[in-house]
């Protein structure tokens, strides 16, 4: 993934879900959401053990399927080793994200293929809060 496709995709976007969020502020799947939640984008939490709590200001979800919206893309905290698992549940989404990004780290060459298969964009070890503040783009509206 290039910077411009990427710096595209971060203009463009405006609501994200969060697979794998966290309420602790020491670890990634939380700051990260924060500081995109602070520069405008819509987050929606998506964590099993997190059900019941309220994160950027929206109830966190089980699952993907479980959002009763549309997202731009699905920002993922995930190991690779438990991504096939998602892999049902992000095709299931109706309509599908444009995107998926994972995080700093995390890479899964087959699960990407699988999805741009499936004409979503994919985008590998490469962190969104860091991206977003080196392009420069600021608040979205």
């Amino acid at each position: 993934m290039t910077d411009v496709a990427a710096r595209r995709i971060l203009a463009q976007v405006r609501t994200i879900a969060v697979l794998g969020a966290h309420n602790e502020p020491t670890k990634p799947a939380c700051y990260v959401p924060e500081y995109l939640h602070g520069q405008g984008y819509r987050i929606l939490p998506v964590n099993p053990q997190l059900v019941g709590e309220e994160l950027w200001g929206e109830p966190v979800r089980a699952t993907l399927l479980d959002l009763e919206e549309p997202v731009d893309l699905v920002d993922i905290f995930r190991r690779p080793e438990h991504l096939m698992a998602h892999l049902p549940d992000i095709l299931a989404m109706v309509p599908a994200p444009a995107v998926v990004w994972l995080q700093l780290g995390i890479r899964h060459d087959v699960f990407a293929k699988r999805l741009e298969a499936e004409g979503i964009e994919v985008i590998q070890s490469r962190c969104t809060l860091a991206d977003h503040r080196r392009f420069g783009l600021g608040r979205v509206s």
